[in-house]
């Protein structure tokens, strides 16, 4: 395909679009999915359809809006009116209002903080583009930033870019991007290849499911500049089963990519070769450690290995491989279009740009954010979270999953970036945010975390394998009141071991729930020692007897 081939396309969609007086964008990411909002749809076409309206209606199922809490959403005419809470009955009362003063019932105002205090990049269209079609991401200058890397720009010079952004990989670790594709860059192997880890397994994470299922396009178009930068022609999106809809719909687009000369041989008429397979792990939650999802897409049980070597020097097939997350490659297209400079311009000092949270929990508006870097906890809980949910008192704010740790009330207005979060004993991870009120105890919070991650264990290394159950059994002492000051000690201890012995990530970060509910929750312990009581009212705190029988 030639460029003005590729140009042309998206002119055309562009053209078909501005014929339609109205748009109707319907929700049909999982959330909204999971309360009906296909069948909303179908009703809403079926309508437009009866009332005669197929020339002037165009009617969209489209990608994540981000206020799961008030799903299914629909949005007319690109902000003019956002539905919440819409059902099927609802259609034809939308349809009818479509000329005329919006549903009032239905409507929710776009000028909130839960909007209004957001800044998209990495889900910059996702709700604005049809999550079926090509040819709608083409309408909006998509695969536009491969183009112009693939005719425009050399290897290196892409490589630039990237890192004058300054991003970070967003899947946990924080490692320069930049970085991390130059020493794949300069290595020297037979053969490369591109990863994108899409192996999301934080309770309370949504943040990859929720972008694939939006904009997958996006991802394919990063994952192949990605490929154009290091040398790599082959590149492997490795998911969970658990995803259905996010794999059918990444299946689609890899297909439409394809016969669109998107991805393939020859990519727009360049030397370019790039191809893309998608891999299905089972859901091992150490899996997402990059050693643990090589060894499994070659096959093997899904453990990790020591490193050195790295994977970027030595990783699938024993070749230079590069690995990110799904949050990182959809920074890749922005930064491209717009520069490094740009990007490097938002955000904090040494964390660029914007983050990708799944808020959870006790707050009001969950869902899925973007914000600047360096934001406040308080601002996300309070503004964009909208506070907790029944009046209830804040407890604290759990980020980075397993490997994160708990934050309470004093440290609200720290914000929110790599390096201020590892301060406090707790990580920015792929973007779990789980909000706690005071009608749960923190100690039975680690107990659940704790429990997590030794079901999780790969059992390869004793640390972890043996560390992680005997802390739970010593935490669940803790909570039936049958533990004494020496369990505590002889936890404290296990934490200190598994931290700094254990072979990967899981293992070395498991004990950050344990650690920080005791740096700042230490009298909820001590109550359940001493006391035998939990302030909570939630741990059954056996009676003497029955610790002595």
């Amino acid at each position: 395909m030639t460029h003005e081939e590729f140009i042309q396309l998206g002119e055309e969609q562009r053209k078909k679009n501005e014929q339609y007086k109205h748009s109707i964008d319907v929700c049909v990411a999982a959330a909204c999915v999971s309360m009906q909002s296909d069948k909303i749809k179908k009703s809403i076409e079926d309508e437009v359809k009866k009332k005669e309206l197929g020339t002037s209606c165009r009617i969209r199922g489209v990608g994540c809006m981000g206020l799961c809490a008030e799903g299914p959403l629909i949005n007319i005419d690109n902000g003019k009116s956002l539905y919440c809470n819409v059902k099927e009955e609802d259609a034809q009362e939308i349809v009818s209002a479509i000329d005329k003063e919006p549903v009032e019932r239905l409507k929710l105002s776009a000028d909130v903080p839960f909007f209004n205090r957001q800044l998209k990049i990495a889900l910059e269209d996702s709700c604005n583009v049809d999550t079926e079609s090509l040819d709608d991401y083409l309408a909006q200058d998509g695969y536009e930033a491969l183009f112009d890397v693939l005719t425009k720009m050399s290897p290196g010079e892409a490589l630039q870019e990237v890192v004058k952004s300054g991003l970070r990989g967003r899947g946990g670790g924080g490692y320069p991007t930049g970085l991390k594709w130059s020493t794949v860059q300069i290595a020297v192997t037979d053969k490369k290849y591109v990863i994108c880890n899409a192996d999301e397994g934080d309770p309370g994470a949504f943040m990859d499911r929720a972008m694939l299922e939006s904009n997958p396009h996006k991802i394919l178009e990063g994952m192949a500049i990605a490929g154009y930068v290091v040398g790599a022609d082959q590149g492997y999106i490795y998911i969970r089963a658990e995803y259905p809809l996010a794999i059918k719909r990444l299946r689609n687009a890899i297909k439409q990519a394809e016969r669109k000369n998107l991805l393939g041989n020859n990519i727009l008429g360049t030397p370019f070769n790039f191809g893309i397979e998608i891999r299905l792990g089972a859901g091992a939650f150490v899996c997402g450690e990059e050693t643990a999802l090589i060894a499994s897409i070659e096959g093997q049980r899904g453990s990790p290995r020591p490193r050195p070597p790295y994977p970027a020097e030595s990783g699938l097939w024993e070749e230079s491989t590069l690995i990110n997350n799904v949050e990182t490659f959809a920074n890749i297209v922005p930064i491209m279009k717009k520069g490094g400079e740009w990007f490097a311009s938002i955000g904090t000092e040494k964390s660029k740009g914007t983050k990708v949270f799944a808020l959870a929990g006790s707050i009001k508006n969950t869902g899925l954010i973007e914000v600047p870097m360096g934001i406040s906890l308080r601002d996300v809980v309070f503004d964009i979270g909208g506070g907790i949910l029944e009046g209830r008192k804040f407890k604290a704010v759990q980020t980075g999953g397993p490997s994160g740790g708990c934050i309470p009330e004093s440290h609200l207005d720290m914000p929110i970036d790599y390096e201020s979060l590892i301060t406090i004993g707790s990580m920015m991870g792929s973007g779990g945010m789980i909000v706690i009120d005071d009608s749960s105890c923190m100690v039975d919070v680690a107990k659940f975390f704790m429990d997590f991650c030794q079901s999780e264990s790969c059992g390869k290394c004793v640390p972890c394998r043996v560390g992680t159950a005997q802390m739970h059994t010593i935490l669940e002492k803790i909570t039936n009141g049958s533990a004494g000051m020496h369990d505590f000690q002889l936890l404290e201890e296990l934490c200190d071991i598994v931290k700094n012995t254990s072979l990967c990530g899981l293992g070395q970060s498991a004990a950050n729930p344990i650690l920080s509910t005791i740096k700042f929750f230490r009298e909820e312990y001590l109550s359940h020692i001493h006391d035998k009581h939990c302030p909570a009212g939630v741990c059954k705190i056996k009676k003497e007897e029955e610790v002595i029988s």
